[in-house]
């Protein structure tokens, strides 16, 4: 069965763009390491919450969005394997100013439980 991985970021709107191109970069990097697909959606109708919501969940600022992505294996060996490999890629590294904040991203391995 397919493996999940899932993110939530704050992104600047300043940063939109580059946070694209950023993504497109990565994305074809996990599909080379064997992902099967990866999706990265800027943030189009959040509402607020009563006691907690999306943008509350990551920090997010004045100015800034929230972006939800997922990346999805084929198994979780598929992904653990590729993670190792990709912890060592050079491409994989910082590269001077990310297009947003790392600190609070929150990320995690998800099993699927209905995949219709």
């Amino acid at each position: 069965m397919a493996y999940i991985d899932g993110y939530l970021v704050p992104v600047p709107e300043g940063n939109r763009e580059k946070y694209r191109e950023m993504a497109q970069e990565m994305s074809g990097i996990f599909k080379e390491y064997g992902a099967t697909r990866v999706v990265e959606a800027f943030e189009d109708d959040c509402p607020a919450g009563k006691r907690n919501d999306f943008h509350t969940a990551v920090l997010a600022e004045d100015g800034e969005r929230t972006v939800f992505s997922f990346v999805e294996w084929p198994s979780k060996e598929t992904r653990d394997q590729a993670w190792k490999k990709m912890e060592a890629d050079e491409r994989m590294q910082p590269k001077g100013d990310t297009p947003f904040d790392g600190k609070r991203l929150i990320y995690g391995g998800f099993t699927p439980i209905v995949d219709a």
